[in-house]
């Protein structure tokens, strides 16, 4: 097989596939972790905003021990 002029044996071809596979794995990993980031931000907002109502509800605490 030639790529870009240079004829390649087995093992470079085998490097090659290797690299791109790797490549292409990290890229699912970054894409996931993005996600779960967004995810876990927007899981942490909701749950301040429910502590937010609940407090509220209540009324403000006074004192350490409410």
């Amino acid at each position: 097989m030639t790529l870009f002029g240079q004829t390649l044996d087995g093992q470079q071809l085998f490097g090659i596939v290797s690299l791109v596979s790797v490549l292409a794995l990290w890229l699912i990993v970054l894409g996931r972790e993005r996600n779960y980031a967004r995810w876990f931000r927007q899981w942490e907002a909701d749950r301040k905003a429910r502590r937010d109502a609940e407090t509220a509800q209540h009324g403000p605490k006074r004192g350490p021990w409410g």
